[in-house]
């Protein structure tokens, strides 16, 4: 298998500048002596992205992501930050479509088409999130709900873009509730994800693409997610928070790399 596995930590809209810049440094003390076989991304609050990305410069597998990013490439939208400012950063990733991104400040999936367009032509890698609310699951009407946001957000790059695009599988009924998809789940979902990347693409493109699990990801259920054969890493939040929590999960996924 030549995918990356990648175990990303979003830290979402938390930790002060102290408390940001002690878990970073615990982070990446550590980073520094593990497995390169795992690519490690923290995606800080926007303010931090400098300092943190300074602070990995010398880590190879160490990257940095942004939260979000604009559709436009500049302009006049107080607040906002465009893929070109992150790139201009060297900030590595983006992530886009995130469920509460979608939930709170109603992206659509014509919004996030213009992004992840913005974000490819920018020169940035994406992770792209999907994933279906409890709703959709019980009505198991779960794989026509990620294939629409794969077809309507992602699906018009051409292959060469798309090799620049990691997916987050994010069943929303899974997020910050304590809640997560059994390994069988995870791996039903993952494996249905990849089959729609290689028919609309090829089959060395789905090969290709990391596809990382991001439903309450945490040191107790890493190692049986991350046994399934397409659950490629993961996305996590709040076991990210914790530099030891963090690390503990990293280290498993690179036990079975």
């Amino acid at each position: 298998m030549n995918r990356r596995l990648i175990v990303a930590g979003n830290w979402k809209m938390n930790k002060n500048l102290m408390e940001a810049f002690t878990l970073a440094s615990g982070v990446l003390a550590k980073a520094k002596k593990m497995s390169n076989k795992v690519e490690i991304v923290l995606a800080p609050p926007a303010p931090y992205l400098h300092t943190i990305n300074s602070m990995s410069k010398d880590i190879a597998h160490v990257n940095i992501a942004a939260q979000n990013c604009h559709f436009e490439s500049n302009g006049a939208y107080t607040g906002e930050i465009s893929a070109e400012i992150l790139h201009s950063m060297k900030i590595a990733y983006v992530i886009l479509g995130h469920s509460e991104r979608r939930k709170y400040f109603q992206e659509t999936h014509e919004i996030l088409a213009k992004k992840v367009t913005t974000a490819v032509k920018a020169g940035m890698k994406i992770i792209f999130c999907c994933g279906e609310p409890l709703e959709i699951r019980k009505s198991e009407r779960e794989e026509s709900y990620v294939l629409k946001q794969l077809e309507e957000s992602l699906f018009h790059l051409s292959e060469a873009e798309m090799q620049q695009v990691v997916v987050a599988y994010e069943p929303i009924w899974a997020i910050g509730t304590g809640e997560t998809a059994s390994p069988s789940q995870a791996q039903d979902m993952h494996q249905f994800i990849r089959m729609q990347i290689a028919e609309k693409y090829t089959s060395e493109v789905a090969d290709a693409c990391s596809i990382l699990y991001g439903g309450s990801c945490k040191p107790s259920n890493a190692a049986e997610l991350f046994a399934q054969k397409d659950v490629d890493g993961g996305l996590v939040g709040g076991a990210s928070l914790q530099a030891e929590d963090f690390l503990q999960i990293i280290q498993a996924r690179a036990k079975q790399a």
